[in-house]
This record gives structure tokens, C-alpha cells and sequence, in this order.
């Protein structure tokens, strides 16, 4: 478990508070898991943001009545802090009975309180349920593995001996799988999830890939950190002139957590899955 975690509300009986209370939120300092791969702040080997969306924002407005929305909050992913999700959520509910003059200051505020939290600059994005509700559900790019046959038998730590390539073809390609589980390192609850990996490098082989993210599903950790463990393992085997990986996770008490890292400055998508 990271040492911060512990004093965090994640897996504590809470109360919740409905009126607008930004101490509710848990910053978590990334260093320590950064260092758990061998990374600190001057050495991370990717650049990428995390995609947190809201669908349970509501506030007030000053005659009282009730409005609802969707939150797109995006995070950099070489922010010193995460902010802890059970905490994410208590602060979002408080605003429930808070009046707010006008949407933009519910903006301004939501990113001078994440900013805060998070050490970096947060961007926001408040989304009426018309607009997500036109841009639909997507599919992942490239070929999904999940058919192919592998047999697994160790599924408590990711396995990156598992993974194989081709040294001597290069190629480009987009690969993803639906079968990305991890458990949460403080309540051991399902964290469900879908990867794709995008690079240009030593050919993957699929099999290898599909066995080596099965053997994520008993293992413990944070989002962020399950996505930058896949990142480094298949930087080390490819040796990659460019790679991005990102995953797509089934959101709980409304949030939905999508961690991207890549070695490009990319412009990257929020777009929801079926399973979103």
C-alpha cells in the first residue's frame, strides 16, 4: 500500500458533506511509486495526462434549483501529487448544495481546488449531458488480442518476463485488450479496465501481451501506476521510436480514472468505451 494511503478516507466509513468543503480532498505525492520503477520527477520517460470524468457533478443555482452535468477533469501525469479517488468524490458531492452565480465560477473553483491538490495545473472541462450524450461510445484503435488462446496460471504480480517480440522486424501497429484487471491497494476492490498500446518499434507478439496484462488481475496498485508498469515493460522489450499506452477504466461512485503515457506530444482523446 503507498504509505499516504493509509491516512487517506479510501476504504473509512465517511461522512458526506454536501456543502462546499475543498480540505475533502487527498493528495497522494508520486514520488514513492515513481521510485517503486526506478523514476523520480527529472527522469519520468513519458509525458501524458490522467482523464478523470465526473458523472455525478451537481450544484445550485443562486434561485435554488438543482443543475447536473458531466466533469472532465485532466490531470498531467508528471503532477507531484494524485489526488485520492474516495476523496475526489466526498469534495464533488459537497458541492451538491452549493449555490454557484454562474457555471464559470463552479469552473474557476473546481480548478483552483485541484490544482491545489494535484501541484500542477488542472484542466476543466464542465459538459452538459446533451453534448457527451451526442459524441456516443468508441472503439479502441488497432486489433484486439483477446481471443487469442493463452493459458495463464499466475495472476498476483504482472509478469514482464511473459512479454516476446520479434527484435529484427520493426513495425507500427495498435493493439488493445478488455481484459485489464488490478485490485485496489487499500480495499482490495475490482478495478476493470481496457489497454491499447500504440508504438513503433521490435513486433510485439499479441499472445505474449494478452498473457502478461492477465497477469495483472490479482495484482495491487493505483491506476496511474498499473499503466506506467505496462509503459516501462514494453519500452525495455521494444526498444520503441515512439509508444503510447492508455487505459480506460470502469468508473465507480461516478469517476472513471484514464491514465495516458506516451513518449510523444500527442493530443490525446477522452472518449468513452462501451463499458464507460
Amino acid at each position: 500500500m503507498h504509505p499516504a494511503a493509509e491516512h487517506s478516507p479510501l476504504g473509512k466509513s465517511s461522512e458526506y458533506i454536501s456543502t462546499y468543503t475543498p480540505s475533502l480532498l487527498f493528495p497522494i505525492p508520486r514520488a514513492a511509486k515513481w521510485a517503486e520503477l526506478g523514476l523520480s520527477a527529472e527522469t519520468l520517460p513519458y509525458q501524458g495526462v490522467d482523464f478523470w470524468n465526473c458523472f455525478e457533478l451537481s450544484w445550485l443555482l443562486p434561485s435554488g434549483k438543482p443543475v447536473v452535468a458531466i466533469g472532465e477533469f485532466s490531470i498531467p501525469a508528471d503532477s507531484p501529487n494524485i489526488i485520492e479517488s474516495k476523496s475526489f468524490k466526498l469534495y464533488l458531492n459537497s458541492l451538491n448544495q452549493t449555490p454557484f452565480v454562474d457555471q464559470q465560477v463552479l469552473q474557476t473553483t473546481l480548478q483552483a481546488d485541484l490544482s491545489a491538490a494535484a501541484g500542477k495545473p488542472v484542466g476543466v472541462r464542465i459538459r452538459s449531458l446533451a453534448e457527451v450524450e451526442a459524441e456516443g461510445v468508441v472503439a479502441l484503435p488497432g486489433v484486439c488480442i483477446d481471443d487469442l488462446d493463452i493459458s495463464v496460471s499466475n495472476y498476483e504480480q504482472p509478469r514482464p518476463e511473459l512479454l516476446r517480440c520479434d527484435a529484427a522486424r520493426v513495425i507500427e501497429e495498435s493493439v488493445h485488450s478488455h481484459l485489464l484487471k488490478s485490485n485496489c491497494p487499500v480495499t482490495r476492490q475490482p478495478d476493470w479496465g481496457s489497454v491499447a498500446v500504440e508504438y513503433r518499434g521490435a513486433a510485439l507478439d499479441h499472445a505474449s501481451l494478452l498473457a502478461y496484462l492477465v497477469s495483472f488481475r490479482q495484482h495491487s496498485d493505483f491506476h496511474e501506476q498499473c499503466v506506467e508498469r505496462i509503459f516501462l515493460d514494453l519500452q525495455r522489450l521494444l526498444k520503441p521510436e515512439k509508444l503510447t499506452v492508455y487505459a480506460r477504466y470502469v468508473r465507480r461512485g461516478g469517476l472513471d480514472i484514464n491514465p495516458y503515457r506516451s513518449t510523444e506530444a500527442v493530443t490525446l482523446p477522452n472518449a468513452r468505451l462501451v463499458r464507460q
